[in-house]
């Protein structure tokens, strides 16, 4: 019962530290981007779209092509969409928060208007089924089913599961011990300073939220293609946009605390379901947690004022080179 618990947990955990790494990648960088619920809500529907053309216009598909045509059209539709965004902040320097919140309305808007023609095309009747491709993407490890509880919880989840956890603490290990990782926080810190120092800011910050969004992008294909099996349906991917952005302040802006709070938020938003009788108050009581957490852990880190606990000084505000 343990087991299976900590396996729902890690399952719900992946889209939120997909989105939670790419949100800190983007945020190292000044740019608050909270337009990561919409980005990740095209890299689901691009993706699905994908899979979902190629189901059913090729004549034998393959694993490979199952696997690849996805994938690249989730990286595209992230990455588009992240440019936008970079595009009017860092270039246009229009306000990060309206811009981003934009963004989520826009991603909401792409998958459900794109999907829903994509299903009336079809004549599918209401819902995007990609079941051949979701079977590839959730196959596990093969001796996973025979090593009991330790299988159940290290390895029994789809390839997407471990690149998410892989680029966590690359990209952690990315951010403390290297030249680009020094660069980025200085550009986050303070671009001026960075930019007399001979630190290209608008290239750091370019790079820095379009791969962030690309990240984020990737967690909203796993939960279409492994999480719910294949079947796309309007607004399903619900508030986990919104609890990755919440998970970047309980991680500390570290993408390698992210994994762990990923998989802390995801057995708080399923608790709920193992506890019989509840009400429909209590339920909703049980979703609030990790946005509770959030709150009680930024008081914490607030009052102790520790600088690396802190986000970067310049997070959210437009940098106007003639002004340094």
């Amino acid at each position: 019962m343990i087991a299976t618990i900590i396996n729902k947990a890690i399952v719900q955990g992946i889209p939120l530290l997909f989105g939670s790494t790419g949100e800190i990648i983007t945020e190292k960088s000044g740019n608050l981007n909270l337009g990561i619920p919409g980005i990740m809500y095209v890299g689901g529907s691009a993706g699905v779209m994908g899979a979902y053309l190629y189901e059913h216009f090729a004549e034998t598909p393959t694993a490979f092509w199952c696997i690849v045509i996805p994938l690249l059209s989730s990286i595209i539709g992230s990455f588009l969409a992240a440019l936008i965004y970079s595009f009017l902040t860092i270039t246009l320097r229009a306000n990060q928060n309206v811009t981003g919140l934009a963004l989520t309305t826009f991603g909401v808007g792409f998958g459900d208007f794109f999907g829903g023609s994509l299903t009336r095309i079809m004549g599918d009747g209401g819902h995007l089924s990609v079941k051949l491709t979701a079977d590839y993407y959730k196959t596990t490890l093969p001796f996973a089913d025979k090593l009991g509880a330790v299988g159940e919880i290290f390895f029994s989840y789809g390839f997407l599961a471990y690149v998410a956890i892989i680029i966590a603490l690359i990209s952690a290990w990315i951010l403390n011990h290297t030249k680009v990782g020094l660069q980025l926080r200085a550009v986050g810190e303070n671009p001026a300073t960075a930019d007399a120092a001979g630190i290209n800011v608008i290239k750091y910050k370019y790079v820095a939220t379009c791969v962030g969004g690309i990240i984020a992008g990737l967690g909203g294909l796993y939960f279409i293609l492994d999480y719910t099996g294949g079947s796309w349906t309007s607004g399903g991917f619900g508030d986990r946009g919104w609890l990755a952005i919440a998970l970047v302040i309980f991680a500390l802006w570290k993408p390698n605390v992210s994994i762990i709070g990923s998989f802390v938020f995801g057995g708080l938003y399923i608790a709920y379901s193992y506890i019989s009788g509840l009400s429909r108050s209590a339920v909703a009581i049980f979703n609030m947690l990790p946005y509770v957490v959030t709150i009680v852990v930024l008081i914490i880190t607030s009052i102790r004022d520790k600088k690396e606990n802190q986000p970067p000084a310049s997070l959210g505000l437009a940098y106007f080179r003639e002004e340094r």
